[in-house]
């Protein structure tokens, strides 16, 4: 086989290596960077940190493993999720990083609160949901109508406010039921009916 063909040069370093050690190119006529890939990552480097940019460190990592940039450990496959359109067929970030970027997302997204804003609340609450001033303040309550945020609450007592349709009267009704007040309403008349006032 012909040597030329299995190596070439580095427009950079100027040393021939395998062909395997250049990415591809198609506007190239070989199909080959110029650039050997120890060549192109020094030079990627050294244009992000002339913009002010750090650049992360290349870390080996054995085979079967995978380092997140997050937690920065370096973890086997099994704490990883499969992601098909990555280049290495795994999500970017481990099990852990990942369900917590996404919660911190969600959070964002759905009430337009940090996880330090919820914290603070939750603190003002000295912990405790403030309709039971039992249970622990862990559900995010807000108004359905307009995504307003009212404080965070237990389990129960956000399902139950829920479940009354966020409706004030619903739940003052309620609360009179349980203090014994009748709600009823009267017939007054055949199909007629008065509801209390």
């Amino acid at each position: 086989m012909d040597e030329s063909k299995s190596t070439r040069r580095c427009s950079r370093c100027k040393r021939h290596l395998p062909r395997t050690a250049f990415a591809s190119n198609k506007s190239m006529p070989d199909g080959l960077q110029a650039y050997c890939r120890d060549c192109a990552a020094e030079y990627y480097r050294q244009r992000q940190e002339a913009k002010g940019k750090k650049v992360r460190e290349k870390v080996s990592v054995s085979e079967g493993f995978k380092r997140c940039p997050q937690c920065q450990e370096i973890k086997p496959h099994a704490e990883w999720e499969r992601n098909k359109s990555s280049s290495d067929g795994w999500s970017s970030y481990c099990r852990v990083c990942r369900a917590e970027r996404n919660r911190i997302s969600y959070f964002k997204r759905k009430y337009g609160l940090t996880p330090t804003e919820r914290d603070t609340m939750i603190a003002s609450q000295m912990g405790l949901c403030v309709i039971c001033l039992k249970a622990p303040a862990v559900h995010v309550d807000h108004c359905h109508e307009t995504g307003k945020v009212r404080g965070v609450l237990c389990f129960n007592c956000n399902s139950a406010i829920g479940k009354l349709g966020d409706d004030p009267d619903a739940v003052r009704r309620a609360a009179a039921y349980l203090e014994g007040t009748t709600w009823k309403p009267t017939l007054v008349a055949p199909g007629v009916y008065q509801l209390p006032s």
